[in-house]
């Protein structure tokens, strides 16, 4: 029986029990309300109010004077009540803590179980919007956080985490550093950075590690520490802002390009497989815009030379990347048919290390 399966089971189980108990605390209102009108003449009304003070301890004067009966049926109504209500305490409580318990085991086997996976220190806005982004393309995220309220978002976005200081060489160890593809800092200081990106390349040479930078002055800090690559988002959403004002119909067509969900168009990469058709040839030769309906923004050799706006005259060769504009199923068509680019979003991604060291 899998975990998932077998906490189902209990937390099934137990809320059987409770509802049995729950059903049987009525069956003590309506006794107790039933016993104070037979044995005390008291109203239905008042005869549940009695039973509702006794049960609850609230410390009410009684209604009226009792007789020897009604208290001895009081001190029934109490002790069989305290019991139940203990009774469905627990439970509850072992719901609760069997629940978080098993939550737990099933994160910690799924964490044993990752390869390739990527690490981000710091859920963040940045870390936040790239762990979706890494998601929503098929990657497994580990996210490394130590801020409580931060831990409730992650958890509530349903993302494998390590709660410790992304600082510790235990807790990267527990997030799986050994096995990961790549290593995101998003850390809101550069000092915690800085010594988050030297241990973490202590532990591991050969990581990729992505850094953000917050101050621009510590950027070569940063890549002394070990990181692979730095960026600044302050920089970024700056140039942005000014190419708003500078110019306005091109920050408008990188919006709709990169940001618009209802677009369809985008800007992608592929590469130029062993088997692919391509190779050998010029881009006169393959018509790519007519034949396949998409645009070939720039050419990327083995040797990382980029090759902006391709001549007609250019040739394609085995391995080489091409950057793409257009539609997102005629880009996939394409990568799949003429480039015989059949990698998943994860084995894409994984080049990102042979790229940014060449």
């Amino acid at each position: 029986m899998s975990e998932q399966l077998y906490t189902s089971v209990v937390e099934t189980a137990a809320l059987r029990r409770v509802g049995i108990a729950s059903l049987f605390m009525g069956g003590i209102f309506i006794v107790g309300m039933l016993g104070y009108h037979i044995l005390e003449g008291m109203s239905f009304f008042d005869g549940l109010y009695m039973t509702f003070i006794t049960i609850t301890t609230i410390g009410f004067n009684e209604l009226q004077s009792l007789s020897t009966e009604g208290r001895i049926f009081t001190m029934i109504i109490f002790a069989t009540g305290i019991g139940v209500v203990s009774y469905i305490a627990s439970q509850m409580t072992q719901i609760i803590f069997e629940n978080k318990l098993f939550l737990a085991r099933a994160m910690n086997k799924k964490l044993m179980q990752l390869q390739e996976h990527y690490i981000i220190c710091g859920y963040g806005r940045i870390g936040h919007r790239i762990a979706h982004v890494l998601r929503d393309s098929g990657l497994e995220v580990v996210v490394v956080e130590n801020n409580e309220q931060r831990i409730e978002r992650v958890a509530e976005d349903q993302f494998l985490y390590i709660k410790g200081d992304a600082q510790d060489e235990d807790t990267l160890k527990k997030a799986g550093i050994d096995k990961a593809n790549v290593l995101v800092c998003t850390l809101s200081s550069d000092k915690d950075n800085v010594f988050t990106t030297l241990l973490a390349r202590e532990i591991r040479k050969d990581l990729f590690i992505l850094v953000r930078a917050n101050e621009n002055s510590n950027r070569k800090r940063i890549f002394r520490a070990g990181a692979d690559k730095v960026i600044s988002p302050y920089d970024i959403g700056a140039d942005r802002m000014a190419n708003v004002i500078l110019r306005p119909r091109v920050e408008q067509f990188i919006e709709k390009i990169t940001r618009d969900d209802s677009q369809d168009h985008t800007f992608e990469e592929v590469l130029i497989a062993d088997n692919s058709d391509l190779i050998g040839k010029t881009l006169a030769d393959l018509n790519i815009p007519g034949t396949y309906e998409v645009l070939v923004i720039a050419i990327i050799p083995k040797d990382g030379r980029i090759t902006f706006n391709p001549k007609s005259t250019d040739s394609i060769s085995k391995g080489d990347s091409l950057v793409l504009l257009g539609d997102v199923y005629k880009i996939n068509n394409f990568r799949t048919e003429a480039c015989g680019d059949k990698r998943t979003a994860a084995e894409r991604a994984d080049q990102i290390e042979k790229i940014e060291h060449i």
